[in-house]
């Protein structure tokens, strides 16, 4: 099967339907992972369209992913938060998986948030923590599978994108900061992102802790590169949903039980984001 690679003008397309549907786009955005789609309701004076009524938008299949795009208010500031995303191993290509990242550049996006539901490598975190992501180890990505391979247009990016800072300093500074009037702990560390979907193998695990990982996932830093290359500030927060166990015969995680995670998290992440938002239109978007 041939590969398929997006223009601008097919971002164009779909950004034009949303303005359509939506009125102005927000500066502000949010990607909400495996079940943490609840946080929407934090939202104020709320517009939807399901994913499968925007043209060309890739729709998730895993169960924890609404597929629904929102616009709304948090403490009167306006966002936009994508509940839900589509993931490399249901079948989408990896340049699929970034579209609606890019449909959010040409939209005018300048902060993106992105989340996602994440297994624990560090023994120190437990189930329901929320870790700030600090940098990120992108095994896929080393492997070949980047969405920036193929015709880069320079319009919307360069062809070789600096990751230094990836997850920006200022966004994690006053993350800090809403954590604390918030009375939520944040935890911070390095995600590896794997390809999925079958969870790591003990010897994996061990692999995965001695090159450097807090937490494993199997999405995020896709998105973190097509925001990058756009010239987006972006944050990253991983919910902690199981701890990993390292030993043969222990129990291993299931999907079930990064559902009820979310039941810890996604208070958290509310409280997080209702000091967060307005401090970074304060800080200027």
């Amino acid at each position: 099967m041939a590969e398929v690679f997006f223009s601008r003008a097919d971002y164009q397309r779909i950004t034009d339907f949303l303005k359509e549907r939506l009125g102005r786009i927000p500066a502000v955005s949010i990607i909400l992972g495996s079940g943490l789609s609840p946080v929407a309701e934090e939202l104020e004076k709320e517009v939807s369209i399901p994913y499968r009524e925007i043209p060309g938008f890739p729709v998730p299949s895993v169960a924890g992913h609404e597929g629904c795009l929102l616009t709304g208010t948090i403490s009167g500031f306006p966002v936009l938060v994508l509940q839900g995303r589509p993931h490399y191993y249901e079948g989408y290509s990896i340049q699929e998986v970034t579209l609606p990242v890019k449909v959010l550049q040409v939209a005018g996006v300048k902060v993106l948030i992105i989340t996602n539901a994440a297994g624990a490598l560090n023994p120190s975190f437990k189930v329901g923590d929320l870790m700030l992501i600090t940098d990120h180890i992108n095994l896929p990505g080393m492997a070949g599978l980047n969405p920036l391979r193929g015709p880069n247009d320079e319009a919307l990016g360069p062809r070789f994108v600096d990751m230094v800072n990836a997850y920006d300093p200022r966004l994690r500074s006053l993350a800090q900061k809403a954590a604390k009037k918030a009375g939520v702990e944040l935890q911070e560390g390095i995600y590896i992102m794997v390809a999925g979907p079958s969870y790591e193998t003990p010897a994996e695990v061990r692999f995965l802790r001695l090159i450097g990982g807090d937490a494993v996932g199997m999405s995020t830093v896709p998105e973190v590169i097509a925001a990058r290359h756009g010239g987006l500030r972006v944050l990253g927060i991983s919910g902690i949903s199981n701890v990993i166990p390292i030993q043969p015969g222990e129990k291993g995680p299931d999907h079930q039980e990064v559902l009820e995670a979310g039941k810890k998290i996604v208070p958290k992440l509310r409280a997080l984001l209702r000091y967060l938002i307005p401090m970074i239109y304060e800080m200027g978007v």
